[in-house]
């Protein structure tokens, strides 16, 4: 009898293992779960999540509740009875009452080496703090955040460059295997889980767009790492002359900063200093980062050569102020 799954997931993270799931004759999924259709871009046209539109290609029955945690779910996992329910990045809480239904649990794929980053943005959060390595945990939900066992973990490195949704994608890709042998070992009872170490719990909350604002006395790595992270939202944003501004860029090298011509050490955070066709801020600890693009409110993303042709900078001048 191949296992009985239900799949519960929302995003394109999840579509890898999905997809994964599909092709394992020993595995037979019942149903899927995602959430409801929402309004999204300028025109607010409905749009379903990137789960659904995979489900329904694969002619996979769809429930899409608007709380999960209403009578109408219930019913739904009581009928369907499955042996175990597959959760990756759905977007809501898991209530005792469905989680003790399936025989195997609720098995979720978080996108951090637990207990380090619980919570909704774990990979967003990696790379912003500017972790070196990270990776994915297979887990048995609990009726907390992210607090379940754990089962089966795999490891990566974070590219120096990389950036959140180049990270995302890798992750995914590597989720789907790492699902597919955690199911098996539980199904044929070789894997065992282990209960987190919650003194070593750090979190990762959904992103708000103020943590996007730059902080000018944090060092150029933090404030580049920050940017990796918070691509593509909220991004990395100041102010110059009194807009707002998002602004991409990088360390600048040592040579960098010995050949502009100014003592660095002494400039205040956010203090603006052009070389040639180049751009340079001050950053906290000494540091400089370069700006090699930026947008300025109301207008489109420009290159810095042009941005300074038609900014004529002036002595002192900051962003942030």
């Amino acid at each position: 009898m191949p296992l009985k799954i239900v799949f519960c997931g929302t995003p394109a993270f999840a579509l890898p293992t999905f997809r994964q799931l599909l092709e394992q004759s020993d595995f037979q999924i019942q149903g899927v779960v995602t959430q409801p259709d929402r309004p999204r871009g300028r025109g607010q046209a409905m749009a379903s999540s990137a789960v659904k539109g995979a489900a329904v290609a694969a002619g996979i029955p769809v429930f899409q509740p608007e709380k999960i945690r209403a009578e109408e779910g219930l019913e739904y996992f009581r009928k369907l009875a499955p042996d175990v329910v597959v959760i990756i990045a759905y977007g809501q809480i898991i209530p005792q009452r469905l989680i003790d239904i399936p025989r195997l649990g609720w098995i979720n794929l978080h996108g951090s080496l637990l207990p380090k980053y619980r919570g909704a943005a774990p990979i967003h959060w990696a790379v912003a703090n500017g972790e070196t390595r990270t990776g994915l945990t297979t887990m048995q939900i609990d009726a907390g955040l992210d607090t379940g066992p754990t089962l089966l973990k795999h490891e990566t490195r974070i590219g120096l460059d990389e950036t959140s949704p180049e990270l995302y994608e890798r992750l995914a890709e590597a989720g789907a295997p790492l699902m597919v042998e955690t199911l098996r070992g539980l199904e044929n009872g070789s894997l065992t889980a282990t209960p987190q170490d919650n003194s070593l719990a750090t979190l990762a909350p959904p992103l708000k767009k103020e943590d996007g604002k730059i902080d000018w006395s944090f060092a150029a790595q933090k404030i580049y790492d920050r940017m990796r992270g918070f691509k593509p939202w909220p991004g990395t944003f100041s102010s110059f002359r009194e807009k707002g501004c998002q602004l991409w860029g990088k360390p600048a090298a040592e040579a960098d900063s010995a050949g502009s011509g100014r003592a660095l050490s002494g400039a205040a955070p956010g203090s603006l200093f052009a070389v040639g066709h180049r751009l340079f801020a001050g950053c906290g600890g000494a540091t400089v980062l370069e700006i090699e693009s930026i947008r300025i409110e109301g207008k489109k993303r420009m290159a810095i050569r042009d941005f300074l042709n038609g900014a004529h900078l002036k002595s002192g001048e900051r962003f942030g102020e």
